[in-house]
């Protein structure tokens, strides 16, 4: 999500055989992802019944596009050729941890789905399920915090003057700094508070949680969406 394209000096040509990007696919798979993350948390926390299969093949559908991208973009670091090798930190990882567990959660319906619909209390079952790996999402969340706080530090986040849209504001870098730092700060909040709202399904942090997670799940899904369009402008206009 947002232009991980930051630190072209000016430059007018990019050698884009040595740096490919697909942040673009990742973002918005990534924002789908959180978006139907807190549709199903609603879902299950509201008593509804839910059929396992979609869900399953929305979260494999997803968590494939996030891991795949994600681990390539982490063992590889295909941006380092272009000298952004903290793109692979900011957002390849994150990618790769997400959809990793959207696979676990796809595996989980596939196999499961048919007994966590007939159960009495879904919600609950899957709230015990969760509780292992809420120390992964945990630390994740501290990770985003880093991201957003290393973002705004060293304003990572800038558009160069070549990208359309974005590139109208390269000249200060703090406000992409903020907009980028922001939705990762959002992300963090919301899974450092995962572990404690597994604690009771009447707890009030099941909103915040799922405030925090939609909002930021719709910008990414939308900011990336654009960046199909920004991209192509700064890979034509820096060819």
């Amino acid at each position: 999500m947002g232009d991980f394209l930051t630190g072209v000096e000016g430059g007018i040509r990019i050698d884009w055989t040595t740096m490919p990007t697909y942040n673009t696919v990742m973002a918005v798979a990534a924002g789908a992802g959180l978006i139907l993350v807190v549709a199903l948390g609603r879902t299950l926390l509201r008593g509804r019944r839910i059929v396992p299969d979609g869900w399953a093949l929305a979260f494999g559908t997803l968590g494939l596009l996030l891991a795949t991208t994600g681990l390539h973009m982490t063992l590889t670091w295909p941006l380092a050729a272009g000298g952004f090798a903290f793109d692979n930190i900011i957002f390849g990882e994150p990618s790769l941890v997400f959809g990793v567990l959207l696979l676990a959660a796809a595996l989980y319906l596939w196999k499961r789905g048919d007994a966590l619909a007939g159960h009495e209390n879904p919600a609950a079952h899957v709230a015990r399920v969760a509780e292992p790996v809420s120390v992964l999402v945990f630390g994740m969340g501290l990770a985003s915090f880093g991201i957003a706080a290393a973002g705004w530090v060293f304003q990572l986040f800038a558009a160069p003057p070549q990208e359309p849209v974005s590139g109208a504001f390269s000249g200060y870098p703090w406000l992409e700094a903020a907009f980028i730092s922001g939705l990762y700060a959002l992300v963090g909040v919301g899974a450092v508070l995962f572990p404690f709202a597994l604690r009771s399904l009447r707890s009030r942090l099941w909103t915040v949680i799922g405030v925090v997670w939609g909002l930021a799940g719709i910008v990414f899904l939308l900011f990336g969406a654009l960046n199909y369009y920004t991209h192509i402008g700064l890979v034509v206009n820096t060819m």
